[in-house]
């Protein structure tokens, strides 16, 4: 439980108080895990503070962010977030899946910053980075304690998750919904197996978070799902995506979106790299797709919305009607604005009917590096 040295880590950066530190003037602690978390390493940190503000250039339906977690051990191919553990003097690889810095103090800061007279009960969204139920979070409970919190004041709020753990906090998030707005979307990018074995090895199989749709809603809680990101060559053949749209219908969804892979810098070499060595026969493919920037042309995600409106019918971007009431008013604007969410973690990306141009600079930056 000693500090981690500094050589290696690039911590005090940005000027987030007086001595230039990330969080609180602190090194982080290491812990190694241990029994199921084996081969996991948790950097504890101590945030100066929790709630993160989304630059306003970004043009998102909300303005704040929580995120508890950074690295992520579901260890998503494709992960947009990866290069934020570059920013800390970390490596976007095996680091990002395995070294999970953890802001111990988040519950802590999340009820002093809420707790605030400056505070105005803005929609606050989880998974905008790393997703916040996570293998970590069987540990920590940090997520649950947030929750707690944005519960007892009666904030809205969205999740963005791929796992299962989410249900742990059911009964919790039910008792949220009773008294705010709450909106949990779950991605599901694939039914085949395989492509999920081999792009999301950390994460739980598609047919256990198509139960988590379905039980989320029987309990009063709004979910939807992001068929997120649709990848090419590997999860967007036609009978793919509409296998993965029926299923995400018949469990319940009340809102699903399809989004394809974008690759910004730095993903883009991690994942092709990874692909060259996996399925070097989609290399060529890719270099036409992406042949143009970070992001696919507009056809194809064009062909996604079309193909989510064959099985739901709908608007543009073929998300079925959520449930209303004033209540939910915030939740749901982020919502049709991200595709079906409130936060985008995993790809990063606007629902395919309003994604834009495949331009480097087409998206602005989502989300600043918390």
């Amino acid at each position: 439980m000693a500090p981690v040295p500094r050589d290696g880590f690039r911590w005090p950066i940005e000027d987030r108080d007086s001595s230039g530190m990330l969080f609180g003037g602190f090194w982080p602690e290491r812990h190694i895990g241990r029994g199921e978390y084996r081969g996991l390493e948790f950097l504890h940190v101590n945030a100066r503070t929790i709630i993160n503000s989304v630059p306003a250039a970004s043009r998102m339906p909300f303005r704040y962010t929580i995120n508890v977690y950074r690295g992520c051990s579901h260890a998503c191919t494709y992960c947009f977030a990866r290069p934020t553990h570059e920013f800390l003097g970390l490596g976007i690889g095996e680091d990002f899946e395995r070294r999970i810095v953890v802001k111990v103090n988040a519950v802590e800061r999340a009820r002093a910053e809420l707790s605030s007279s400056r505070w105005q009960g803005d929609l606050i969204a989880m998974g905008t980075n790393t997703d916040p139920y996570q293998h970590a979070e069987g540990k920590y409970h940090l997520t649950h304690g947030v929750v707690g919190v944005l519960s007892e004041r009666q904030n809205p709020f969205s999740i963005l998750t791929k796992s299962t753990l989410v249900l742990r906090d059911l009964a919790l998030l039910a008792e949220a919904a009773q008294g705010t707005s709450v909106r949990v979307n779950v991605s599901i990018g694939t039914l085949d197996r395989d492509v999920w074995r081999l792009t999301e090895p950390g994460t739980p199989p598609p047919d256990k978070r198509l139960e988590v749709v379905r039980r989320l809603n029987d309990a009063g809680v709004a979910c939807g799902v992001l068929v997120a990101p649709v990848l090419p060559g590997l999860s967007d053949a036609d009978e793919q995506v509409i296998a993965v749209v029926e299923a995400c219908r018949d469990a319940g969804a009340v809102g699903v979106s399809a989004i394809g892979l974008h690759l910004r810098p730095g993903v883009r070499e991690h994942y092709l790299s990874w692909l060259a060595s996996v399925r070097p026969d989609l290399v060529e493919l890719y270099t036409t797709r992406f042949q143009r920037g970070s992001y696919q042309p507009r056809r194809q995600q064009e062909r996604l919305s079309a193909l989510v409106s064959q099985v739901l019918g709908g608007g543009p971007a073929g998300d079925r009607p959520v449930r209303s009431s004033p209540r939910s008013a915030p939740v749901e604007a982020a919502a049709s604005a991200m595709g079906g969410t409130g936060a985008m973690g995993g790809t990063g990306a606007m629902s395919a009917a309003h994604a834009p141009d495949a331009s480097p600079g087409g998206q602005l930056a989502l989300f600043s590096p918390e």
